[in-house]
């Protein structure tokens, strides 16, 4: 569906029934998610990464240890120098979509110096596990804090990513005291790989959606034993952050979103004519074309795995393939993507992005993750109903930056806004310090309350 000059009245349901933060696409496209690749419980243990004993209890929480065998990561690499190549765009920017020069090189790293060894090791260091919940086997990351009175807190990763993306805002949150702040700062941090995704379960039938997730999400921290916690998430995390926060159950004190749905209803009337209602404030009118771009050049990916995510066999298929199709989310994104290619010092390295792109390769849930923007039929800009305490951090890079107004109109409890200078959509990859630093000040009023 076009997104450019006369768009459809359907392309631009955009924020009132859209998919998701990397989901965008209009409700009537999304609709079913799934889960991944250490197949859910009763289909017996994947061969990568292995729980460490034989509970048979569904509510057990059972160790876990990754475990990729070498003739995996052989064929990776050999599948990578196989690639079919194209000729290259016929322009000289990425308007056609992820470019071939980007490509090429991501691609000869990859397959010569990338280790994706170093990253299963800096995994395999950090408290996993995985449960049961609802006939899916979860794994998740659970790091305690040493210091007393330590906060719960579950952080959801979005798409095109992984428990990966969270790794860098583990010790700053659980550590406080060696990264600048105080030991009442502290968190108890757990870090769950969506259905679908990682070395979660792959849902076998439909209803793997947000709200679903949400649920089993204040499964997972009450079976771990918290009475008392806060959520954390942007991208798809914020969608599930945000619905727990519509749920409200009771052990809830409240959330904190990098990328809110916080748009006026009289802001998504306006997009489809790309002309903003009159009165905007700059913040406002600056949000407006940051939307009105992402409307009209950045759905592509979203309405593709919204309407037909089991049509991607290519990503299963190829490695180079399924690189291109994480790449190409969003236009600042990619931009950074490319610098750090052509060996600009960024937020991002090398072996970051493909850290993220190789756990979904060798767990093979590209198409699975991609479900979940066909499972979803919530809002993704849309306010909610949140009824909880919300804290919002507006990042300049991220799909829209939004206005404090907004913010104040979406969350009626809103504790805490602040509009940073720098960082994009996958804030905790690329500027965990400044994200770690948000999530401590936005939860500060909460823990005096308790």
């Amino acid at each position: 569906m076009s997104m450019g000059s006369s768009p459809s009245r359907r392309g631009f349901l955009a924020l009132s029934a859209t998919a998701g933060a990397a989901s965008l696409l209009p409700a009537q496209l999304a609709a079913a998610g799934e889960a991944i690749r250490s197949q859910p419980s009763n289909q017996g243990a994947s061969p990568m990464a292995m729980p460490q004993t034989d509970a048979t209890q569904t509510d057990a929480i059972r160790p876990f240890v990754i475990s990729i065998p070498d003739e995996a990561l052989d064929d990776l690499r050999r599948r990578i120098r196989a690639t079919r190549w194209p000729e290259r765009e016929t322009v000289m920017d990425a308007s056609q979509g992820v470019q071939l020069a980007t490509t090429e090189k991501l691609a000869r790293y990859w397959s010569t110096d990338y280790d994706w060894r170093k990253v299963e090791t800096r995994l395999n260091a950090l408290p996993q596990f995985v449960t049961e919940i609802d006939g899916l086997d979860i794994h998740f990351i659970h790091v305690r804090s040493d210091h007393e009175n330590a906060l719960p807190l579950i952080v959801t990763h979005g798409w095109p990513g992984s428990v990966i993306e969270q790794m860098k805002i583990i010790d700053p949150l659980t550590n406080p005291t060696a990264h600048g702040g105080s030991a009442s700062d502290a968190f108890h941090v757990v870090i769950p790989s969506l259905p679908g995704y990682g070395f979660s379960g792959k849902p076998t039938t439909t209803g793997w959606g947000p709200a679903h997730i949400a649920r089993a999400w204040t499964v997972l921290m009450k079976r771990l034993g918290y009475t008392q916690f806060v959520a954390q998430g942007g991208d798809w995390g914020s969608i599930v952050t945000q619905q727990m926060g519509v749920q409200a159950p009771p052990e809830l004190l409240g959330i904190h979103t990098n990328m809110p749905s916080a748009v006026p209803a009289e802001i998504a009337e306006a997009l489809p004519s790309h002309n903003p209602p009159p009165g905007l404030s700059p913040d406002e009118s600056h949000a407006f074309e940051q939307l009105d771009f992402f409307f009209s050049h950045g759905l592509g990916y979203a309405q593709e795995m919204g309407a037909r995510p089991q049509t991607l066999y290519g990503i299963a298929d190829s490695p180079v393939g399924l690189a291109a199709w994480f790449l190409d989310h969003d236009a600042r994104s990619y931009e950074l993507i490319a610098r750090v290619f052509d060996g600009e010092t960024e937020g991002l390295t090398r072996d970051d992005i493909l850290d993220n792109i190789t756990i979904a390769w060798l767990t093979n849930t590209g198409i699975s993750g991609a479900r979940l923007y066909w499972e979803n039929k919530l809002p993704f800009f849309a306010p909610m109903g949140v009824d909880v305490p919300v804290a919002v951090s507006a990042f300049p890079d991220e799909l829209y930056q939004v206005p404090k107004s907004w913010a104040e109109r979406a969350y009626p409890r809103l504790i805490h806004y602040n509009k940073l200078g720098k960082g994009g959509h996958f804030a905790a990859f690329e500027q965990p310090k400044l994200l770690s630093d948000e999530v401590r000040t936005g939860f500060e009023a909460l823990r005096k309350s308790i």
